[in-house]
């Protein structure tokens, strides 16, 4: 089969088209003819050497993909082959076929392209990860979503509007907010126009939000632990901006009993993936089949161009999922 190797860590000009075996289906698993993955931040840092895959998992990158099934494995059931299915993948998503465990495939949507069911398990899997089974959120509760107009922010916003919160959204350009006023946020704010602490604060009346959803790391800390209201919770998705956070004072974590919770969804069990995986199919895939949730795709490269997608996403001018077909 085709795949996309990396000849030696560096820029996206060590991506490379190789020739690699088709993955073995195991016990309880389902072998996918890969039609579409999808890019992600962690295949840049892998490609670059800095993010290594888990140990026991392919090299290849991508960490999600649509297709059909194409052989059963034994013990696997709830799957024929022609079934259009998308999942999570620990790696390997750049490449003609994926072996992945029957669990972790979703059924797609009948209304909805391979394509388009590409842009969906990383970000909305992420997003549901984070407010659902860490943030236990409910309706009316206030989130301030960061990166609004990446694919985890625009699924994070769609996900918080039907649960009936309120998303607060920061981005840096005036495209990307109005994409999340678009998807339903509650307000939006230019992070280059300062810090949003203060306009925070005036949207909620001083009272803060419940949940922040942080991909920026240490030069947000303070303002963050600022902005929590009450048994409010900091998820920390990632440090675009930094990781060492220096004075930090423990008597605001202390008197609002707040919680900073770090997570990882590539680094979960195989049994966790699944569970989240089933309970977050049985909520969300009727509402993509009705149009209430929608994957946000920015473009679509071609499988050969795969070195001009990563340059694309390091420009960070892409709003919602950048995609990939794959012959």
């Amino acid at each position: 089969m085709k795949a996309i190797g990396v000849t030696v860590p560096g820029g996206p000009e060590a991506l490379t088209i190789v020739d690699r075996l088709v993955p073995a289906v195991r016990e309880g698993e389902i072998l996918v003819r890969i039609k579409a993955t999808a890019l992600n931040r962690a295949d840049l840092l892998q490609r670059m050497g800095k993010y290594p895959p888990p140990p026991g998992t392919t090299d290849i990158l991508g960490l999600e993909m649509a297709g059909e099934v194409e052989e059963i494995g034994p013990d696997a059931t709830g799957w024929k082959p022609g079934d259009r299915v998308c999942a999570l993948l620990p790696g390997g998503g750049y490449a003609q076929y994926a072996a992945i465990p029957s669990g972790m495939a979703m059924r797609i949507p009948e209304p909805l392209s391979f394509e388009q069911a590409a842009a969906i398990p990383e970000a909305f899997l992420t997003a549901y990860l984070n407010l659902v089974w860490l943030g236990g959120i409910q309706p009316g509760m206030r989130v301030l979503v960061h990166a609004a107009g990446s694919g985890v922010g625009t699924a994070a916003i769609q996900l918080i509007r039907e649960i009936g919160g309120k998303a607060y959204a920061t981005a840096g350009t005036p495209e990307k907010l109005n994409k999340a006023t678009e998807l339903g946020a509650a307000a939006c704010w230019n992070y280059r126009e300062g810090s949003f602490l203060p306009w925070l604060r005036e949207q909620t009346r001083g009272e803060g939000v419940d949940i922040v959803l942080d991909f920026v790391g240490a030069p947000y800390f303070p303002d963050h632990i600022s902005a929590l209201a009450m048994d409010g919770k900091l998820i920390v998705i990632g440090t675009l901006g930094g990781a060492s956070v220096d004075g930090v004072h423990l008597g605001k974590i202390l008197s609002r009993r707040l919680q900073i919770i770090g997570t990882a969804l590539r680094s979960r069990t195989v049994e966790d993936k699944i569970k989240l995986t089933g309970q977050f199919a049985d909520f969300a895939l009727p509402r993509f089949a009705d149009g209430r949730f929608h994957p946000v795709i920015d473009s679509v490269f071609d499988f050969e161009d795969i070195a001009a997608a990563h340059n694309y996403m390091e420009s960070n001018a892409n709003i919602g999922k950048i995609v990939v077909r794959v012959p």
